[in-house]
């Protein structure tokens, strides 16, 4: 990276944005950090907790609808997604918070998660996004059990 970079990016200030977003596109990723000014700062690469050992990408989470999804709502999925990694602001540092990104996946970490390099920062996820995501997943009845993100 050049050093020079204006790191200034949107902010998606609802989960319709997100849906949109989604909705129009394939190949975007969120990352819940401190953000890309720190993350691509040199040659993007995450670290594995467990091991220290150094990944070959950022570790990111695909928004991308998979087909098992069906006609079930965009909104929700956009939702699912944030939801699931919603808790690391609280676990990991309270200045963690979510970007959205474009990139090339480069191989799967010790979660399984995506490795993305050749990342474009699209924008922050705004916490509203995050509040209205808990919402959207509280509302829902039948099959969805509770999840323990505390």
């Amino acid at each position: 990276m050049d050093g020079v970079r204006d790191w200034s990016m949107a902010v998606i200030g609802s989960l319709d944005e997100l849906t949109g977003l989604l909705a129009g596109r394939r190949g975007l990723y969120v990352r819940w950090s401190m953000g890309p000014q720190l993350d691509l700062s040199r040659e993007p690469s995450s670290r594995d907790a467990l091991t220290g050992i150094e990944l070959p990408g950022l570790s990111a989470n695909p928004m991308d609808v998979e087909d098992w999804w069906g006609e079930r709502p965009l909104r929700t999925w956009a939702a699912r997604r944030l939801y699931d990694y919603s808790h690391l602001p609280r676990v990991k540092d309270t200045r963690v918070r979510p970007w959205l990104l474009v990139g090339t996946e480069a191989g799967r970490g010790p979660d399984n998660e995506p490795l993305v390099r050749d990342v474009v920062p699209l924008g922050w996820v705004d916490q509203k996004v995050i509040t209205e995501a808990e919402e959207e997943i509280h509302q829902q009845q039948g099959v969805w059990g509770p999840l323990n993100r505390r």
